[in-house]
């Protein structure tokens, strides 16, 4: 059976409604409760023009070095459907052929970008962000393309038998595989992917740990397992997240943070998080997949069949086709996605204010890990739209004006903040 399908209007039909589907999977679930909207504040009342333009032109160089990788990782997947890997599409066993087929192409569509990554590595470095040498680094590389391999060849195997029982309807078994895999890494992930690149210690005894379990408490949430991850052996960068689900369940601080923000802006954070942990946002996030797998799957095996060459049977010859669909649809899935991370971030920061009642160091705390991480404070729309996942630094410190005032006079919510020097 081929896998090409004479069809013209499968394919547009297939992504608009793809498109149609994810957006308004976000309008359905974003979030009604995301706090005070954000006052206008002027980029130079909170940062200097020196912190400014360093973090533009970071931005900017980092921006296009990103699109690049993912111009050319895709480049080395057309390359691929032209001239696919026939020694293993050619397998006596097609299951393994499959599995041999995917993981080839994921190390050298991994691989192709490397140049740029490290391009992007060394101006990282020259912002003194990176404290890790090139040796670590090879050998994160390494792991990282290993188990993208292992994920790969995984899915190419499922691929093939998907191909084998349902034929030209792959992708409804895909779709599922789709969500499973989505699950199982979640759940699993904290406690066997993230440890094979950091050490994570369950935080002490002590006025921080006290500070995350009282916070916990006051916010009604089961805050599962509390982490301070070994960040400082590659990055300056500090940050936080959740992760896991059920058993599973934790935050993470990086010890960047804990070691360089003072206790009430870690206080802050934690709160953040614990704002994720309350709202369910990774169980939402799932959901999400869930709704719009099935659509993004069907657009995918509608636009393999245009991809595929010519009579292109089902199975480890269809794999090149399905994996550059598969790298041609995500970038604008996870555009239209980022709509609704930045909506929960900005539900997470409201939480954050309501718990701690603490605005100004909210504000304090974002020029600072703003100007650490050296991220622009304020963007261009259009970067801030397609590759946003949360708000900007100055949208965040206009809802943390803004809680402040309507805590004082909710009839002033709207006004502008006073100018705060840099």
């Amino acid at each position: 059976m081929s896998l090409r399908v004479r069809n013209p209007w499968r394919l547009p039909i297939a992504l608009v409604t793809t498109v149609v589907v994810a957006q308004a999977a976000v309008v359905l679930m974003r979030p009604r409760d995301r706090g005070p909207d954000p006052v206008p504040v002027p980029a130079g009342a909170y940062f200097s023009p020196a912190q400014i333009t360093r973090a533009e032109a970071f931005r900017t160089g980092q921006t296009w070095l990103g699109v690049g990788q993912m111009a050319i990782g895709i480049g080395a997947l057309v390359l691929l459907v032209r001239r696919p890997p026939e020694r293993l599409m050619a397998l006596k066993r097609p299951v393994v052929a499959g599995a041999a087929t995917a993981a080839a192409l994921a190390v050298i569509a991994g691989l192709a970008p490397l140049p740029l990554r490290a391009i992007a590595r060394e101006r990282a470095k020259d912002v003194g962000l990176v404290t890790q040498d090139w040796v670590g680094w090879a050998g994160d590389v390494v792991k990282a393309e290993a188990i993208s391999a292992v994920f790969a060849a995984a899915g190419g195997a499922l691929l093939v038998v998907g191909m084998r029982r349902t034929g030209r309807r792959w992708w409804i078994p895909g779709a599922a595989v789709v969500v499973a895999f989505a699950v199982v890494t979640t759940y699993a992930g904290p406690v066997v992917l993230e440890p094979m690149f950091n050490t994570f210690t369950p935080l002490p005894q002590g006025e921080l740990r006290r500070d995350v379990l009282d916070l916990a408490r006051r916010a009604g949430v089961d805050v599962g397992q509390v982490y301070e991850m070994d960040a400082s052996r590659r990055t300056t960068a500090a940050n936080a997240y959740v992760g896991g689900i059920g058993h599973t369940k934790r935050v993470v601080l990086y010890d960047t943070l804990i070691e360089d923000f003072t206790p009430a802006e870690t206080r802050l954070v934690v709160a953040h998080e614990l704002g994720h942990v309350h709202h369910h946002d990774l169980r939402n996030g799932l959901i999400w997949v869930a709704i719009v797998a099935p659509f993004g799957m069907w657009a995918a095996a509608a636009l393999a069949e245009r991809l595929a060459p010519r009579d292109a049977p089902l199975g480890p010859r269809a794999i090149p086709a399905v994996a550059l669909s598969l790298a041609l649809l995500l970038p604008p899935v996870t555009w239209i996605s980022n709509q609704l991370s930045r909506d929960v971030e900005r539900r997470a920061d409201a939480f954050s204010l309501e718990l701690t009642r603490d605005p100004r160091t909210f504000t304090d705390f974002e020029r600072r890990i703003t100007t650490t991480n050296v991220s622009d404070p304020d963007p261009p729309k259009l970067v801030h739209l397609l590759f946003g996942t949360h708000p900007t630094a100055l949208q965040r410190i206009g809802q943390a004006e803004a809680f402040a005032r309507e805590a004082t006079d909710p009839g002033r919510a709207g006004a502008a903040p006073p100018p705060a020097g840099p």
